[in-house]
């Protein structure tokens, strides 16, 4: 068995599979936990917790709808839609006993967009008792996208001072965003909710490169963190083949 506990993120994950399927392989496959992109918005509610219950793993967080712009709470002109897709969210979240709900911002730019973006939060964590997560998305996969930036996503929870308003810290994002990785980790990691991992070349299997996860976890671990580790990679050949990488960290 893998010596940390790792969450299969079915956004990427046997893309290849319908969706209920690949929660079947995830617990096949000796994973540790479950998360979503938006999948669960878009399948048959019955269907997803008779998969849930036979694969007995737990749902770490799902995405609010990603849409074209990768979420709009942060979108000025798109207020009410992002709060309809957070109550949609929460309704399901709730239903299948998820831990959290990712909060996507949207490509926006401008104090409108951060007032927007502050607010939308903020009704977020007024509809559900659940987690809130915001991540960082580089420049690099989403040219645009409002939040960028590990500080930038610090501010934002330092202003909202919520318990439950939580960082995902992905760390090919903050990677390419620049600076260290356990240094920015370490400055923020009172704040992070979840993590997830990827080789930074290609977003592939997390295998030794320019981010060296045999040294990155513990360093994680050491600094606090306690939870688990998201998968969210694009396997290079198939999901299948490509798992032997969890025997090595």
């Amino acid at each position: 068995m893998p010596a940390h506990r790792f969450s299969a993120n079915t956004g990427y994950l046997w893309q290849q599979l319908p969706f209920l399927e690949r929660i079947a392989k995830a617990a096949q496959h000796g994973f540790g936990a479950l998360e979503f992109h938006d999948e669960a918005l878009h399948c048959d509610r019955s269907a997803l917790k008779r998969r849930l219950a036979a694969a007995a793993l737990p749902v770490l967080s799902l995405n609010v709808r990603i849409g074209d712009t990768f979420g709009c709470a942060a979108v000025p002109e798109r207020s009410n839609e992002a709060r309809r897709d957070i109550a949609a969210a929460v309704e399901i979240a709730e239903d299948i006993g998820a831990a959290a709900i990712h909060i996507l911002a949207g490509i926006a730019h401008g104090p409108s967009a951060h007032e927007t973006y502050l607010r939308t939060l903020r009704f977020a964590l007024d509809a559900t008792a659940l987690t809130i997560l915001i991540e960082p998305i580089c420049h690099k996969q989403v040219p645009g996208y409002f939040l960028q930036t590990i500080e930038q996503a610090g501010a934002v929870v330092s202003q909202i001072g919520h318990p439950r308003l939580k960082i995902l810290f992905d760390c090919y994002h903050v990677h390419h965003e620049g600076g260290s990785l356990p240094e920015r980790f370490r400055s923020n990691v009172a704040a992070i909710g979840h993590v997830q991992i990827s080789a930074a070349e290609d977003r592939g299997e997390p295998l030794p490169g320019a981010l060296d996860y045999a040294q990155l976890l513990p360093a994680f671990r050491a600094a606090g963190y306690t939870g688990a580790f998201g998968c969210e990679y694009r396997p290079r050949s198939t999901t299948d083949a490509g798992l032997a990488w969890r025997d090595v960290l």
